[in-house]
């Protein structure tokens, strides 16, 4: 038989799909029980993995059954309730479910034509977020994978609009030559912004700093002059410590002189969504673009960033594609125009599970919950003697003790019981 009828059988058999299922539902069985971290010993079964190619077709229910019994043990349980490293979400049961459904439709999600259901979901999605976030009408969204990209994108859109704005068309003539674009942001701002920029051609050295507070604010004081040659960016919550910028009064500066205000808010800009909350993002409106991840604060699956833009043109011009084989819609969205990829994972469709979900309440709910847990953390752990560095205002919480070699050691321990998982941060020398 050969290989064609082979696969064809494959999926009309549906055997290896149960069996998929079977262990996919033993790992969730087992999550709470499975060290949170891999074992040394768990690591050194991974050496498996390392082998030649074979000659010869493999067999699928070997394949599944030796990733499962060999794979899981260097899996880190990220969707489990002990892990608090980075800032990585878990995944909601419906948005997981979804995207189980979603990966066997396997959507191509750049044009309309190639899916129009995740385009459709993309403009619903789109609509939706900007309800739930309380940002302007005329913005609109890209799909991305992460907040790393949608910090991207927005900067690529920013680069163009600015450009255009000092008469010069960067599509045609490129950036040799062109007007500088003048980067303001601080000291604490995240690393993907300033791994971004440089990937786009601004060096550390382009780059205006201005300093950062004790929680790793801007300090507004401080701003340079601005004009209509900037690009400014502000942080919807610090990674350390949690810490929101003074979006208000940073945005009527920056709209008073013609300069683009990003901000990035993979987790923080979330707080949007929380009637206690929303108080920290006063003024975000005002910005030209903004970046989130919905696989952090909102518990969608990996991975599922998104970038929002009040300038369409500037974001559907610069991340633009041509091609005599590209097949554009005359009536509907194209999600290609506001992505950099063309061709796309079609995200909006656990994204959209989500927010259908959880509604307005349960998004309040979800996220004003992280912070409350967050508090009662930090109190707990200041009783037992942990000092706290940071003022909890979302849900991030710095912990350490009296010098950094106790505290490196606790940190070990902990991390080796297998039981919880934190992440470790070098915070004002600390």
């Amino acid at each position: 038989m050969n290989l064609l009828l082979i696969m064809l059988n494959e999926l009309e058999e549906k055997k290896i799909f149960e069996e998929a299922r079977t262990y996919a539902f033993e790992y969730l069985d087992k999550l709470e029980e499975m060290d949170v971290y891999p074992s040394e010993a768990s690591l050194a079964k991974l050496k498996e993995f390392h082998e030649d190619i074979s000659e010869d077709r493999g067999c699928p229910s070997e394949i599944l059954s030796f990733l499962h019994n060999t794979g899981t043990l260097g899996t880190v349980t990220h969707t489990g309730g002990r892990y608090f490293g980075f800032i990585i979400g878990g995944a909601l049961p419906i948005s997981k479910a979804t995207k189980w459904l979603a990966d066997m439709w396997d959507q191509c999600g750049g044009l309309y034509v190639s899916s129009p259901l995740n385009a459709e979901l993309e403009v619903v999605c789109e609509k939706w977020l900007k309800d739930i976030l309380s940002l302007p009408e005329e913005a609109v969204a890209g799909f991305v994978s992460g907040g790393s990209m949608a910090n991207f994108s927005a900067i690529i859109a920013a680069r163009y609009h600015i450009l255009k704005k000092l008469g010069w068309d960067v599509n045609t003539k490129g950036l040799n030559g062109s007007p500088k674009i003048r980067i303001v942001t601080h000291k604490q701002i995240h690393a993907s912004i300033r791994k971004n920029l440089v990937l786009l051609g601004f060096g550390d050295e382009c780059i205006e700093y201005v300093p950062s507070d004790a929680e790793g604010r801007m300090v507004v004081e401080k701003l340079p002059e601005l004009d209509h040659s900037c690009l400014v960016f502000l942080q919807a919550g610090n990674a350390n410590s949690g810490s929101f910028d003074d979006f208000d009064t940073v945005c009527d500066l920056a709209n008073k002189a013609g300069a683009w205000v990003h901000i990035d808010g993979a987790f923080g800009l979330w707080a949007a969504a929380s009637r206690k909350l929303a108080y920290l993002t006063k003024g975000m409106e005002k910005a030209d673009s903004w970046a989130l991840d919905a696989h952090k604060t909102l518990n969608v699956p990996y991975d599922s960033g998104v970038v929002i833009c009040k300038h369409p043109d500037a974001m559907a011009n610069a991340l633009q594609a041509t091609g005599d084989y590209i097949i554009y819609s005359d009536a509907k969205r194209d999600p290609m125009l506001y992505t950099p990829e063309m061709s796309k994972r079609s995200r909006a469709i656990e994204l959209w599970a989500a927010l259908k979900y959880l509604g307005k309440k349960g998004i309040d709910e979800m996220v004003t919950t992280f912070h409350e847990h967050a508090v009662t953390l930090s109190h707990e752990l200041k009783k037992e003697g942990f000092d706290i560095l940071n003022e909890v205002v979302f849900n991030q919480v710095l912990v350490a003790l009296e010098n950094d070699e106790r505290t490196k050691s606790i940190l070990s321990y902990i991390q080796k019981s297998g039981k919880v998982w934190l992440g470790c941060y070098l915070w004002h020398g600390r």
